[in-house]
């Protein structure tokens, strides 16, 4: 378990698929995974990291132009992080380079061994404690 989340880290696969800073891209993972919308101190939650922490990570893709900041329309103070067209960009190459990287460790399993692997691991990563 611990090879596989070495390999398989989100940083790792970000910096593998061509990312040119790998640290942001759980930032873009957790604003692409929010139900609605996402502000900083959602961000940190996700993340498992305090709020200057997450406050320096967004500016960063901020300053990227991987995101941006909308006003939030009900209360003036919040402001709310969307995903701009280069962010979203990123997001669709990372998301293709890790289905090729489980696709080439699964070739050659059938396809009821996948499903099979597939609903075990679900089961297994739901059943994990959250930080």
């Amino acid at each position: 378990m611990v090879a596989i989340r070495r390999r398989q880290t989100r940083r790792t696969l970000a910096r593998v698929a061509g990312a040119a800073d790998d640290t942001l891209q759980p930032v873009l993972d957790a604003v692409e995974a929010a139900d609605g919308p996402v502000g900083v101190g959602e961000i940190a939650e996700a993340l498992g990291v305090d709020q200057p922490r997450a406050s320096k990570l967004v500016a960063a893709a901020v300053g990227a132009g991987l995101l941006r900041r909308e006003a939030d329309q009900s209360d003036g103070r919040r402001a709310w992080l969307v995903l701009t067209d280069a962010g979203a960009e990123r997001l669709a190459r990372v998301h293709a380079f890790r289905r090729e990287v489980f696709a080439t460790a699964m070739a050659g399993w059938s396809e009821t061994e996948q499903a099979t692997f597939a609903e075990l691991l679900t089961r297994f990563v739901a059943a994990l404690p959250r930080p």
